[in-house]
């Protein structure tokens, strides 16, 4: 399995790419300490969100960092993605892993504390604990848990975890003391001016939060 770092996980959005090309979004971010890249692209085409896939693995590979997709197995599979991540109304875990295979990074979407005692009974590489804060960047989650909700999962779960929803400059430090390895962002990057000097900004947040 590839090496992974979840300090700055970056998952797509190119509604709020502010009408620059997800490429060069991607490029600066990286650029800036973005640790790991998801794809995510519910609107697409599946030609349209493969070719894309390809493109952004092409730069990402060189920097070591993994390209996840978000829920399609398939494309996954079809640009030899680093990873999958999958939500709970997603492809069941057990399967997504018998058909990627032991060498690639699943991660799993967790919603409460319900879901994070299941997911210690799978091997998964990692959680998603979404959402902490309200988002419009996703509407089909559930309520909002809260700097608490982040506590208790990460206190009980088996594996490294990334809070999702709602995080950005203002909020990031507290993501990582509540007890979070990493953060995910979406618009605090993508609809960023200055794309790199966010994610510059953000990391140096996070590498703060976990010397204090």
């Amino acid at each position: 399995m590839p090496a992974f770092d979840l300090n700055l996980y970056l998952v797509t959005d190119r509604s709020l790419s502010l009408n620059r090309p997800l490429e060069l979004v991607i490029e600066e971010a990286v650029k800036g300490g973005v640790t790991m890249v998801q794809l995510r692209e519910k609107e697409a085409s599946t030609l349209e969100f493969y070719n894309l896939a390809v493109r952004l693995k092409e730069i990402l590979k060189p920097n070591n960092v993994p390209l996840i997709i978000n829920n399609r197995l398939d494309i996954a599979l079809a640009c030899d993605a680093e990873g999958l991540h999958i939500g709970q109304s997603d492809m069941p875990y057990n399967i997504a892993r018998k058909i990627l295979g032991k060498d690639k990074i699943i991660g799993l979407s967790v919603e409460s504390i319900e879901d994070a005692v299941k997911a210690n009974k799978l091997d998964v590489d990692y959680i998603g604990i979404s959402p902490v804060f309200g988002t419009k960047t996703k509407t089909d989650t559930a309520p909002a848990i809260g700097l608490e909700g982040i506590k208790e999962i990460t206190k009980i779960s088996v594996h490294p975890s990334v809070g999702i929803g709602g995080i950005n400059l203002s909020n990031a430090k507290d993501i990582i003391q509540a007890g979070a390895d990493g953060i995910s962002v979406v618009s605090a990057i993508m609809s960023a001016e200055n794309p790199q000097e966010s994610a510059c900004q953000l990391k140096e947040i996070i590498v703060k939060s976990k010397n204090r």
